[in-house]
């Protein structure tokens, strides 16, 4: 029997090697959308940028995994592994944290010892990182307790950066005002673009990128800044690179990072997850990064 049993939810944007390697229970978000039926295309993206040349504004949602589905990955959990630990996104963002601990009540009190539900306070690469850790710990041998005291400890040390394409989502869900929407239009026609991170466990804008047409090396460049005091002093920086149909500067920051910066690890590149996705649109490109210090 395994020590830990680790549940993500979708959000964390794994591919299905890893998923399998390292045994993760997946939760998933439902996505609702209610025009999705009359758009043409496949994947979520394609939907997406058709419904944007159609002039349809209505948004796709997600929907949390709910209170039973994560009592039964608990279930699940706990009949491979002495002990269970779940890791969601920012309860900032979404109420998966509140599903999983309401889930865990359901149990007695004896089970509930073995149950650790983490909110990782950040989301999609950023939290993506944070599961790695904890699924690498365990195969170290390390406890359940001292996995989520160590993640509990550094979560805040994982950060993301990201850039989107256009406005039009953000401006259709509600998030940008059209008055914002169409300034934001204009100004990265002259190359500048606002720089999405995780403050407070909430997405918000960071700052702007002048010069940022080329979304990978702006990205690259805030990347290389925000790490460069760690590797300096020896420390150890480790990389998710997520994209919604940008699979193009995906490739390029990661050529950009293993070319200027090889001390950096790439774990995988990996389309995003949906929550996110869904609000920001196709074209978007994220960096989740954090030192670790225990791999």
């Amino acid at each position: 029997m395994k020590n830990t049993a680790i549940i993500i939810d979708t959000s964390a944007p794994f591919p299905p090697e890893l998923i399998k390697k390292f045994g993760f229970i997946s939760v998933d978000f439902k996505i609702d959308w209610d025009d999705q039926d009359k758009i043409p295309g496949n994947a979520l993206y394609e939907k997406m940028r058709t419904a944007k040349k159609m002039g349809i504004k209505t948004t796709p949602k997600t929907s949390q995994p709910s209170i039973g589905v994560f009592k039964k990955a608990f279930e699940d959990g706990l009949n491979k592994a002495s002990s269970v630990i779940a890791i969601t996104i920012s309860s900032g963002l979404s109420g998966t944290y509140n599903s999983a601990l309401q889930a865990k009540n359901m149990f007695d009190e004896i089970t509930q010892k073995k149950i650790f539900v983490i909110d990782s306070y950040t989301v999609d690469c950023a939290e993506a990182l944070l599961v790695l850790i904890a699924a690498e710990m365990d195969e170290k041998g390390f406890s359940a307790e001292e996995i989520v005291k160590n993640i509990e400890e550094s979560k805040d040390q994982a950060k993301l950066f990201g850039m989107i394409e256009s406005p039009f989502w953000l401006e259709a869900g509600g998030r940008l005002s059209h008055n914002l929407a169409v300034l934001m239009e204009q100004v990265q026609k002259i190359g500048l673009r606002p720089v999405l991170s995780v403050v407070d466990g909430v997405v918000k804008a960071a700052n702007f990128k002048m010069q940022a047409k080329d979304t990978a090396e702006a990205l690259f460049k805030q990347l290389d800044a925000a790490t460069n005091k760690i590797i300096q002093k020896g420390g150890k920086i480790r990389v998710v690179i997520t994209h919604f149909d940008n699979l193009t500067e995906a490739e390029k920051l990661k050529n950009l990072i293993q070319k200027e910066r090889p001390q950096i690890k790439i774990d995988f590149i990996n389309i995003m997850g949906p929550v996110i996705a869904c609000h920001t649109g196709p074209g978007t490109l994220l960096v989740g990064y954090t030192e670790d210090k225990y791999n």
